[in-house]
């Protein structure tokens, strides 16, 4: 489990967005919906109309994300962007903890060929493969491995208790599913070194919001079910073209400016082609709501 001092913050100079590594090639829609996934330990799911509320379950150890969590939370996630009534996805964490980080319990007696051998980053590094859009929906401590987990997501909602931070440097290692790279994105390199470089420099709330890591804070009790409204008006639009734009986005963090600009037109062009568009304009134009079929 991990543990960080907290430090007063200076405001971040440069406020950027999060990146997210991603499968170009993934097709835009899947109309698949499996079976009901079977009994989990260490996660809770439920949806709420359009909306998967997935909930990391081991407030005992603040939810410190152990092999078997990971291998739950791949199972599940998958599912529900296979299934057709699940337009965007929101992850939380019981009781006080968003996650603390990794489990360190697991971790400490595992070696360099372990790890390899069992693809041990493998298991984290999936959720960036999930095309519907993620809310982070952060209601306490996001440390190493849990604040990489957040910065996996779409989006980042954030408690008014929450705290961020990469402590990994005080146990002998450096972050490795993304905090080292997705910080700097988010909050500009001075401000990721030094979270990283004293592993003792956290971000509460107001700071990770100011400094560009996090969209909206919230008290504490009502974050989930602002992530959840979130969710809502994303799943309530047209399924392929949310995912296009979700990959034109992320895609300007692959690419430089003039190829990235390509991208965009390409996807651009392409929602021309989607029944979605002809009925999401003739709905402006006649003053209605628009209907969407998703194709």
């Amino acid at each position: 489990m991990f543990a960080a001092l907290r430090q007063p913050l200076a405001r971040a100079a440069v406020a950027r967005p999060l990146a997210r590594s991603f499968s170009v090639a993934r097709p835009a829609y899947n109309a698949v919906s499996p079976a009901k996934p079977a009994q989990l330990e260490y996660l809770l799911t439920e949806t709420r109309g359009r909306v998967a509320l997935v909930t990391l379950n081991r407030p005992k150890a603040l939810n410190a994300l152990c092999n078997g969590l990971f291998v739950e939370l791949n199972k599940v996630l998958e599912e529900f962007d296979n299934n057709s009534d699940i337009g965007a996805i929101v992850i939380t964490g019981s009781e006080r903890a968003f996650a603390a980080g990794a489990d360190i319990k697991e971790m400490k007696d595992s070696n360099f060929i372990d790890n390899y051998k069992n693809n041990f980053l493998g298991h984290w590094t999936k959720i960036t493969t999930i095309r519907k859009p993620i809310i982070a929906a952060v209601n306490g401590f996001a440390l190493g491995g849990g604040c990489e987990l957040a910065m996996m997501c779409d989006i980042i909602y954030a408690g008014d208790k929450a705290v961020f931070g990469q402590p990994e440097i005080k146990l002998g290692t450096i972050p490795g599913a993304g905090g080292t790279q997705r910080l700097v994105k988010a909050v500009g390199k001075s401000k990721a070194m030094e979270m990283c470089l004293t592993g003792s420099w956290n971000l509460n709330a107001d700071e990770a919001e100011r400094g560009g890591l996090v969209s909206k804070v919230f008290p504490a009790d009502q974050v989930v079910d602002e992530a959840v409204k979130t969710a809502e008006k994303i799943a309530s639009l047209s399924q392929p073209v949310v995912q296009m734009c979700k990959d034109a986005i992320n895609q300007s963090f692959e690419l430089s400016l003039s190829a990235g600009l390509t991208f965009e037109r390409r996807l651009f062009h392409a929602t021309f082609a989607t029944n979605d568009q002809k009925e999401g304009m003739s709905a402006f134009a006649e003053k209605r709501k628009a209907t969407f079929t998703h194709n």
